[in-house]
């Protein structure tokens, strides 16, 4: 659950000494790039190759099944069987 803070600390400003000049703040070095990294489980990495299976093309399924993809011959023995046509 996520819960507003209500008495934050704010800091304030700092008067200079009159005698030094006034130097620019240094700019914050750029954070590093992070390198989180996600897993999926077993289940979500099946879905996945669903969802991108679905969104092929038949080209590109025909192309795949001509280069060897056991799951594009599947499906393209399935789609034809359908249509009746063999």
């Amino acid at each position: 659950m996520i819960e507003a803070t209500t008495n934050a600390a704010h800091s304030q400003p700092v008067a200079q000494s009159k005698g030094a000049p006034a130097q620019k703040p240094a700019k914050p070095a750029p954070a590093p790039a992070s390198n989180d990294s996600v897993q999926l489980s077993s289940a979500a990495q099946s879905r996945l190759a669903a969802i991108q299976e679905v969104k092929e093309t038949p080209a590109q399924t025909s192309q795949e099944a001509a280069k060897g993809d056991h799951q594009a011959q599947r499906l393209l023995a399935r789609e034809s069987a359908k249509s009746g046509v063999k």
